[in-house]
């Protein structure tokens, strides 16, 4: 399961990032890694952008880099 396959107001954990390079490491700077627990705030009304919260400040990000982030 995905990021983007979450629904709003619904929490989840950070398993696994599908992506290397500097992709990778812009979402894991942002805070995004491996444990990490997420809550899907708000998504656009056509599904991109994803606003979210982890630890402890919301974030958005596009729905391509959400359906890289796999999560539990």
């Amino acid at each position: 399961m995905t990021l983007t396959d979450v629904q709003v107001g619904d929490s989840c954990t950070v398993k696994r990032l599908n992506e290397t390079g500097a992709l990778r490491r812009r979402i894991m700077d942002m805070g995004i890694t491996k444990g990490t627990d997420i809550t899907v705030r708000k998504v656009a009304p056509l599904g991109d952008p994803v606003e979210i919260s982890a630890r402890g400040y919301d974030l958005t990000l596009r729905k391509a880099d959400a359906t890289l982030i796999e999560v539990a």
